[in-house]
């Protein structure tokens, strides 16, 4: 907590001309003795310190003097800016904004906090998402079983599991954990997950193997779909897959790709009306069909 503070010290004094020992007391919540005797370590260490007596007085660095930046470059800084700015838009912001600050909180710092990049990985429930992550996180720290409810594509269940890892990915959150009614390796996508709990129960920490450590395997593409799609939703398929992903026939859009989750899928296609044909596969073709017909039987 000493070092904490003396870093957080001496960026404030790299970032200000000059500060004063109160306004050091109150920013790390202690008292003026506690910070004249962190002054004096620093001095210890080699910075140069100043401090100056009587009306506009107070601590300084002694002119000239800076810090070797070759630890971190203003690039890498900046890069560090910009996902703890993404990871604050799920997570309790205290520790966030005192690294921000620490980093560079003003317009004297070596690194401005204007970075041109915004990460926001919430959405629009965010309060739900950060508690949840914050809830797992802790669990994971505390080695103890969470259980939840789940809703998936077969309906509802009760889950109880061996928190161990909270990814983002696929433009979604998961936490990978060790299910005790499977008593195998899973992912659960946070947004499906409700009524999360910590248990009292602790876990003795599995390794994880190799597979399951490859996230994308949870999400293998195994199934190939084929359609035919208008030249007008060619941004659409863009968007989605990439500048690659189709190529030009005299009868439209040819575009192939790979998926797992069947009801995306069919969500994703149905999206664009007539403006695509399915050609396979022959099931998914049959499933579109009978969804064609009953929207239209709702309709007469």
């Amino acid at each position: 907590m000493k070092l904490d503070r003396l870093i957080g010290i001496l960026t404030v004094l790299l970032q200000n001309e000059r500060v004063t020992a109160p306004y050091l007391a109150e920013k790390f919540e202690v008292n003026r003795r506690t910070i004249g005797r962190d002054i004096d370590a620093l001095c210890q260490a080699g910075i140069p310190i100043v401090t100056h007596q009587g009306t506009g007085g107070g601590i300084s660095i002694a002119e000239g003097f800076k810090l070797d930046k070759s630890v971190l470059t203003t690039g890498e800084l900046s890069g560090i800016i910009a996902a703890l700015k993404g990871l604050g838009s799920v997570t309790k912001q205290t520790h966030i904004e005192r690294t921000l600050d620490k980093l560079g909180a003003n317009s004297d710092s070596v690194v401005s906090l204007s970075e041109p990049i915004v990460i926001d990985l919430a959405s629009h429930y965010k309060g739900y998402l950060t508690s949840k992550i914050e809830t797992i996180k802790q669990a994971i720290l505390e080695g103890k079983l969470v259980q939840f409810d789940y809703f998936y594509s077969k309906g509802e269940s009760h889950r109880r599991i061996e928190p161990y890892v909270v990814i983002f990915q696929w433009t979604s959150w998961y936490v990978l954990g060790f299910c005790m009614e499977r008593m195998d390796w899973r992912m659960f996508k946070l947004h499906r997950l409700w009524n999360l709990k910590v248990c009292e129960e602790k876990f003795v920490v599995r390794d994880i193997p190799p597979d399951k450590r490859d996230f994308n395997s949870y999400l293998s593409d195994d199934v190939k779909l084929v359609a035919l799609f208008d030249e007008s939703v060619k941004y659409m398929l863009i968007e989605a897959y990439g500048l690659d992903c189709y190529h030009e026939t005299s009868e439209g859009l040819h575009f192939e790709v790979g998926f797992t989750n069947r009801g995306y899928m069919l969500s994703w296609i149905l999206g664009f009306g007539d403006k695509v044909k399915v050609l396979e596969p022959p099931d998914l073709v049959a499933e579109i069909q009978t969804n064609a017909r009953n929207v239209l039987n709702s309709y007469m």
